[in-house]
C-alpha cells in the first residue's frame, strides 16, 4: 500500500509538470491591426515537424486558412503593416534546436485582404560581413515598421574557438519590392554595442 503511495505521488509530481509545460509551450493567438489579422496555431511538440496552421482573420472571402511545417519551434508572432499598404504583416519567429541555436523569420503579406504572400527572410549565414561573429540566440522585436534583430557577437580565440566578446550587435530590417512583385527583407543599418 505504501508503495502504491509513493508511486502515485512520484507521478504525480513528475507527469503533471511535464504535460502542463508541453501545453504551456502551445501557441494559438490572435493578432490584428485595425479589423483584419491573423489566428495563429501551433502545438510547438516538435522540432523537427511542427505544424502550424493560420487563419486569415477579417478578410475577404476568398481568403482560406492554410497550414505547412516549421522546421524549429515558433517563439513568438508579431502583427504590423510594415510596408505602409494599409494591410497586416504576420512574423513568425521561429528558432532551431541545434548546436547554432539559430532563429529565423517567416513573414506573410496580405495582399489587400483578399489573398496572403510570403516575405523573404534573407539568412543571415549568407551575408559575408555579419556571419563571422554570428553564433544564435537571436531575440526579435518590430519598433514602428522596423524588424530589429540583436544577438550576441562572438569571436575566435586562440584555439579557434568561437568565445562571447561581451558585445551585441543589432540588424534593422525593412521591407522592399523584391523580384516580380514579391517582397523581402533587407538590412537596412546594423550596429555594434556593449552589452549591458
Amino acid at each position: 500500500m505504501r508503495f502504491m503511495l509513493i508511486r502515485t505521488l512520484f507521478f504525480a509530481l513528475v507527469l503533471i509538470p511535464t504535460v502542463l509545460m508541453a501545453q504551456g509551450r502551445r501557441i494559438d493567438t490572435t493578432m490584428k491591426v485595425g479589423k483584419a489579422g491573423y489566428r495563429i496555431n501551433c502545438f510547438n511538440k516538435s522540432s523537427e515537424k511542427n505544424p502550424i496552421t493560420i487563419y486569415p482573420v477579417g478578410f475577404e472571402s476568398e481568403a482560406r486558412d492554410f497550414s505547412f511545417e516549421l522546421k524549429g519551434v515558433l517563439m513568438g508572432t508579431e502583427v504590423d503593416d510594415l510596408n505602409k499598404d494599409g494591410f497586416p504583416e504576420l512574423l513568425l519567429y521561429v528558432t532551431t534546436i541545434d548546436s547554432l541555436n539559430k532563429s529565423s523569420v517567416i513573414a506573410i503579406s496580405s495582399q489587400e485582404n483578399k489573398s496572403v504572400a510570403p516575405i523573404v527572410f534573407p539568412d543571415i549565414l549568407d551575408d559575408p560581413r555579419l556571419r563571422d561573429s554570428y553564433k544564435g540566440a537571436d531575440k526579435y522585436m518590430l519598433l514602428e515598421g522596423v524588424l530589429m534583430r540583436t544577438y550576441p557577437l562572438f569571436e575566435k580565440d586562440a584555439n579557434g574557438v568561437q568565445q562571447p566578446t561581451g558585445k551585441m550587435r543589432r540588424l534593422m530590417y525593412r521591407v522592399a519590392p523584391g523580384e516580380q512583385g514579391t517582397l523581402k527583407f533587407v538590412v537596412a543599418r546594423f550596429y555594434d554595442f556593449q552589452k549591458k
